[in-house]
This record gives C-alpha cells, structure tokens and sequence, in this order.
C-alpha cells in the first residue's frame, strides 16, 4: 500500500510543481503596435505567457507574485547585430588573432553575454565569430551552463579572399594563408555553397555575409563590392535551402543593390546607401539593421591618434558620420527596420544606446522600441515566441524607472530581467541565479510529508 502511494505522490509532485507567476505591471509598452497600457496583470506558466488582463489582478493560493506596479515593463530587449568574442575598445586588438587562441575567445564571450542579459538585452544575433565559439556558447546558454541571452549565430562569417571578414588580412606573408569554404572564404558559386553547408555543419542558426568592405578590416577601401551577384545569390539559394536567413554587411551602394537584388534578409549598416538602394530594399522589404551606436563610436574613436591603423582611421572618419543621415532617408522612406548595434565594436552592456541615437536621427521612442521587439522577432522568423508580452509568447519580460516613451535613455539602465520565464535580475537583489520553491510546491510537499507520517504511524505504530 505505502509503495502505491508513493508512486502516486511522486508523480503528483512532478506534474503540479510549476504553479503560475502573476506580474503587476504599473506601466505596460507590450511589443505590439497598441499603444502603452497602464495597471496591467501579466500570467505566466512554465516559460510562456499565457494572459495579459488589464488591472491588477489578485494572485491565487500557490501563486508566484512579482510586484512591478512602480515599473514600466517591455518584452526583452533583441539585438540583431552583436559580436560576443569581440572586443575593440583596446587598442592591441589588432593584434589579437596572432597573440589570442579559440579558448580566450570563449571565456572572453562569457563575460560578455552576461554583461548583455543584464542590460535587459534577452536575444541577439552574432553575426560573425571564428571556431564555433558562439555556437557552444549558444549551447551552454540554453543549458544553464552559464548566463547569456538567447543566441541565434551565424558562425564563421562568408568573405572573398581579402574581404572584409578574411582572417587572414593585413597578417605577414609567414601567417598568411589561403583560406576556403571551410574557413568562410569563396571565390566562386561552388565555394558558396560548400561555405554555407559548412556552416550548417558547424551548428549555425543563420548566414552572415561581407558583400563590401568595412571600416575596421586593416584594408584600403571600406566600401568596394566584395562578391559578385552571382556569388551573393549562390549563397543566399543555399542558405534558404537550409532553413537560413541571410544577412549582408554592406557599406557601399552598388554592393547593397547587388545583394538585396540576390535575395538577403537584411542588409547590415548600409551606410552609403543610395536613393536607388532605398526604393529596392522598400520594395523588396528587406530589413535594414543600421547600427549607429558603432558608427558614433568609430567616428569618436578616429580623432585619438594612433587608436586605429592609418587605413582604418580614414574610412572610420569618412564612413562613421554618414550612418545617421542614411538611417534617416531610410526611415523616412519606409523601409522596415530592426534594431542592432554591432556591440563589440562598442563595449558590451551598452547596447541600449542605439535607442537615442535613432529617437535623435527621427524615430519616434515607440518605433525605436519596436525595432527592438516586434520588428527583430519577425526578422529572426521567431515572432511566434518573441518579440512582445501577448499570450503564448516565451516570458522575456524587462522592467525600467521612468517612461521610455518620454525619455528613450531609461532603457539604458534596467531593473528588472525575465528571460523563459526565469528571473535572472532584480534591482536591489542583483543577479538571481535559482528561484525559489513555489508556496504551492512547498505546500504540496508538506501534504505529502504529513501523509507519509500517518502511514507510518498506521503501519509501524510510530508516535512522535
């Protein structure tokens, strides 16, 4: 008899040990085009919201309750643009792939995705890393290994030979090679391929290319095209072969028309896009990721003599500045926008800069935010879990001082971090590593110790 009940305790704890979360939200922007709502009662079960009512709602026997009534709350924050093995802030960086080794790239990563979940930044997309280093840090994020948001990676970024994304670049002809597919270096159609099947090899979530130069790549130009047409759209038939979405950094004009004619997702930076480029990406409703936080920064950092390489310094004064004026048109134009940052670039943790910079260059405080939530969810192809605090989405959830929509910099300093449901910061507590039992888990095993007393007593005659 004390063996069928046991059995069924064990498994009447298993099953009922998630009782509901409710949150009081004083101030609600939920990620959608609604407007902002106020005294608001969020549901959440496991790691999914399942309802948002409006008041505040009385929590029920067992309940989890989060009071937020003093807050004003928002979906996690996506950044669709970030590099988290990557640090520029220190002038030895570009001597970092001589002196550094995958390992140091990893523990590097760590710190930096912590630093980001902090900053109320739940996802992002890193776009361009080497040796699958965020692939496994993807990994060991979703296992609880160790704090992170949620990453989407694309890997190994695709580049021609001496393009923006060779590793070998600028190295002396002793540590110089001849990279290929395997390495995300093409040359051709066929190497495009093997490229991005390689990717898919390696664990990627998506592709990222280098269609034109950059600014910090140590090369003289940081605008040229860098592949074809045919070669962009080789990589591009591939990748939506896989299930891949496919995003283009892109300085120049004609390397942007190039590849939103060969069919990518989103064209990165695009900082010298022309009215031509505009019409194309509106028309075909390419998303365009602008990244102002690191054109500010390049632009700032250029003026400290010897903080980049000669070749470097001139295309960060004369690329840097343009971004806003481009972002601009581009809004104004009515081509869709997602927000990222190309942190990395810019010290990690600050990713919310990018807000005023866009408020200041012509978004209204909403459109910022959405470009950050709604608008990144449908670009990952994730606006099914994320990007708003509706029923059946993943419980991302952040909490700020203030009203963002009166001054978008509040977002630059976080109180409050859900992430699938799980608190991982509070204001005044820190970082939150386990949550508590819940009171009706707590309860539940108190029924069951008391039970199992009484069996005892009825079976062995015990008394205490």
């Amino acid at each position: 008899m004390k063996r069928y009940i046991l059995i069924y305790l064990s498994l009447f704890l298993s099953i009922d040990t998630f009782a509901k979360t409710v949150v009081h939200a004083g101030y609600l922007i939920d990620g959608t085009n609604d407007g902002p709502m106020n005294e608001m009662s969020i549901y959440i079960e496991d790691n999914r919201i399942i309802e948002v009512i409006t008041g505040y709602a009385d929590p029920e026997p067992g309940d989890e309750y989060i009071d937020l009534s003093g807050y004003t709350l928002l979906p996690g924050l996506i950044d669709m643009h970030v590099h988290l093995t990557s640090d520029q802030s220190s002038k030895s960086r570009y001597i970092e792939n001589t002196t550094l080794n995958p390992a140091d790239y990893a523990i590097r990563s760590v710190d930096n995705a912590k630093k980001t979940l902090m900053a109320g930044f739940t996802t992002v997309r890193n776009l361009g890393d080497s040796d699958a280093v965020t692939v496994s840090l993807r990994n060991a994020i979703s296992k609880d290994i160790v704090l992170g948001p949620r990453i989407f990676t694309a890997g190994k970024s695709i580049a021609s030979t001496g393009g923006h994304a060779d590793g070998t670049n600028s190295l002396n002809q002793k540590l110089s090679s001849d990279p290929g597919p395997i390495d995300g270096i093409i040359n051709s159609s066929d190497d495009a391929y093997k490229a991005v099947r390689h990717r898919y090899k390696e664990g990627a979530d998506l592709i990222k290319i280098t269609a034109t130069g950059g600014v910090l790549s140590n090369a003289k130009n940081g605008q040229n095209p860098q592949m074809t047409l045919q070669e962009i759209k080789a990589i591009v038939d591939a990748a939506h072969d896989y299930g891949f979405k496919v995003a283009a950094h892109a300085h120049g004009a004609e390397g942007i028309i190039r590849a939103v004619q060969a069919g990518v997702d989103s064209i990165e930076h695009a900082t010298l896009m022309d009215s031509e480029g505009i019409a194309l990406m509106r028309k075909e409703g390419t998303y365009y990721v602008p990244t102002l936080l690191a054109g500010a920064w390049v632009a700032e950092k250029a003026l400290i003599d010897d903080y980049y390489p000669p070749f470097v310094q001139k295309k960060a004064l004369e690329i840097g500045p343009q971004l806003k004026s481009t972002f601009s048109k581009a809004h104004q134009a009515g081509v869709k926008i997602a927000f990222g940052t190309d942190t990395g670039v810019t010290p990690h943790g600050e990713n919310a800069k990018e807000f005023k910079l866009m408020v200041d260059a012509g978004m209204t405080e909403l459109e910022a935010i959405l470009s950050a939530t709604l608008h990144a969810s449908i670009l990952l192809g994730q606006e099914e879990n994320l990007g708003s605090i509706s029923e059946g989405k993943l419980a991302d959830i952040i909490a700020v001082s203030g009203n963002p929509l009166e001054n978008i910099t509040v977002l630059e300093s976080v109180d409050f971090v859900m992430k699938d449901g799980k608190v991982y910061f509070q204001s005044g507590a820190g970082i939150v590593f386990d949550s508590e039992p819940s009171k009706e888990y707590q309860e539940t095993v108190y029924k069951a110790e008391a039970i199992m007393a009484a069996i005892d007593f009825a079976e062995n005659g015990l008394v205490s």
